[in-house]
């Protein structure tokens, strides 16, 4: 199982990409703008769609991806896996006409463009070989990180959260776990913001971390701009029983 970090950043500027992952050639993990990484070729090869939650920067390329292959996705509609109040928000806020044209009926109701399906926190997926299994965190909208599997290894997505037991639960639950890729979106400095929001800082993630019974690869996304070095240095300072590194987009691994 391959995975390509096509973007992992918490904003936008010079080469930073907000979050999205390539699972092999044909699942996307969200869909940020990272996505504009992938050539066309590469874009007609994907057939799934997971999201986290309904944040833009995890979803802000989803209405160009599915403008762009509008003309390949007829009789064979791009499915968007995610909770059922994901769904609705997408259905209200983007393919409604006034953001973006309604791909749902598009080029009619009977053949859409694209198919939600929705997921409930817990639920397993299996699609080709790999297990997809989606874990309820702890954001400010409704959210869920994911773990995968496939025959040769695992990995895991937290999504955006902030303190939380469920995550660690069902990561404890499985007998392995090779590569955790893990938000921390604020400084210690920022701590009221951060909880706030419902993201990590480096004090809360150290502390959650060590509800973890494996010790997996750990690497870093959602940094805030600009403070991207301070932050990582709060989590390497205080997160010393792990393999910690800093993520960056187009980072590719094999599992």
């Amino acid at each position: 199982m391959k995975l390509r970090i096509l973007g992992c950043s918490g904003g936008i500027g010079g080469d930073r990409r907000t979050t999205s992952f390539l699972v092999d050639e044909d699942i996307l993990i969200d869909c940020g703008t990272g996505v504009g990484n992938l050539s066309v070729e590469e874009m007609r090869k994907l057939r799934h769609v997971f999201l986290t939650h309904t944040h833009l920067d995890h979803i802000a390329t989803l209405p160009l991806l599915v403008d762009t292959l509008y003309s390949d996705l007829h009789g064979r509609p791009l499915i968007i896996h995610a909770l059922h109040e994901s769904m609705e928000i997408i259905k209200e806020h983007i393919f409604n006409w006034q953001i973006w044209p309604d791909f749902f009926e598009l080029p009619d109701k009977n053949r859409p463009s694209i198919e939600f399906q929705a997921m409930s926190a817990g639920e397993i997926l299996e699609i080709e070989g790999r297990t997809i299994e989606m874990i309820p965190v702890n954001h400010s909208v409704p959210g869920v990180g994911y773990r995968v599997q496939n025959g040769s290894g695992s990995f895991a997505f937290s999504g955006d959260t902030t303190t939380n037991d469920t995550l660690w639960e069902v990561l404890n639950g499985h007998d392995d776990l090779d590569l955790l890729v893990i938000e921390c979106a604020f400084s210690n400095s920022e701590r009221q913001l951060s909880d706030l929001a419902r993201h990590y800082c480096p004090e809360t993630l150290i502390a959650d971390m060590a509800k973890l019974r494996h010790k997996p690869r750990v690497y870093i996304t959602h940094l805030k701009p600009g403070e991207e070095d301070k932050i990582f240095q709060e989590i390497t300072e205080g997160l010393t029983d792990f393999d910690v590194v800093r993520l960056h987009s187009e980072d590719h691994f094999q599992l």
